[in-house]
């Protein structure tokens, strides 16, 4: 929903004047566009979608939305890594493979300032430092696993094993790292980084909940990713004390969680079809208290 979205606004708004002749006057050399993490972009959102077509928008340039190759460019152009520049990207992309044995920290930085000949001073243009780092990894992660998504063909795959499957390509992908992030972790707890790592977490649950087929937009779309998100982070921690070969206890906790969340999704709707089925058969009051249950 929020990617279709996106699809159609980011482009226009990318060719719009005021907004080339806005990046264009930043005196800052590494300032960070506007355009970040498209799923959650207020543009993008359903009710703010109406307001702000008429004042920032060419109708002529933004008419089109089913255009495939316009709906690839405001992909690459609002994808995770978008918002770093191009020189802090080299540099965050060279120093996670010594992030594996410096950690994640300044260290590390200034050996991928080396290995790409770019001076170590750079390090300083980064606010956050060892934060940019895992915040950086966490955006490359999911480039990685939309780039998965889209080049294979899960429309065979039931739901729920798609679910944990992509899970389980997400979660593997810190394996390299693992001895360091529980430094990680505690990097994304600080309070200055609380609200980036949120939003990192939910623009993963959201893609994965996207590539299995979900199309909720009531009450249901919150649920289920308020659900997957802690699978994803049990998971994330269960795999910290696995010491099982290719981590397979971890991968068999993973199934589970899944197939109890999915179960639990065929109960609620067992449940209600019952309480439709005795409201038909003994009137109304039944059926009425349990459908004010389940919108509560």
């Amino acid at each position: 929903m929020y990617r279709s979205a996106a699809r159609r606004l980011l482009p226009a708004l990318c060719r719009h004047p005021s907004y080339r002749s806005a990046n264009q006057a930043s005196p800052l050399r590494f300032s960070a566009p506007i355009v970040y993490r498209a799923p959650f972009s207020a543009a993008a959102a359903p009710g703010n979608t109406q307001n702000h077509g008429q004042d920032h928008f060419d109708p002529s340039t933004s008419s089109s939305s089913s255009s495939s190759d316009e709906g690839q460019t405001a992909r690459d152009t609002a994808g995770p890594k978008a918002h770093w520049q191009e020189e802090q990207a080299r540099v965050l992309q060279a120093s996670l493979r010594h992030a594996i044995t410096l950690g994640w920290s300044d260290a590390a930085m200034i050996a991928g300032a080396r290995d790409v000949g770019i001076s170590p001073s750079i390090v300083g243009s980064f606010p956050k430092k060892e934060a940019a780092l895992v915040e950086f990894f966490m955006d490359d992660c999911l480039q990685r696993l939309m780039d998965i998504i889209d080049k294979e063909d899960l429309s065979n795959i039931i739901p729920s094993h798609r679910v944990a499957k992509l899970v389980r390509i997400r979660v593997e992908m810190q394996a390299p790292h693992i001895s360091k992030w529980p430094q990680a972790l505690s990097i994304q707890a600080r309070p200055l980084n609380v609200s980036t790592s949120f939003k990192q977490r939910a623009m993963l649950v959201d893609e994965i909940w996207h590539a299995a087929g979900d199309k909720a937009t009531d009450i249901d779309w919150y649920l289920k990713r308020t659900i997957l998100g802690g699978i994803y982070s049990t998971t994330e921690l269960y795999m910290l004390t696995d010491n099982s070969q290719g981590y397979q206890e971890t991968w068999a906790f993973l199934d589970e969680q899944v197939r109890q969340a999915f179960d639990l999704k065929k109960s609620v709707q067992e449940v209600k079809y019952l309480t439709e089925t005795l409201g038909a058969g003994i009137g109304g009051p039944v059926q009425g208290f349990v459908n004010k249950f389940f919108k509560i």
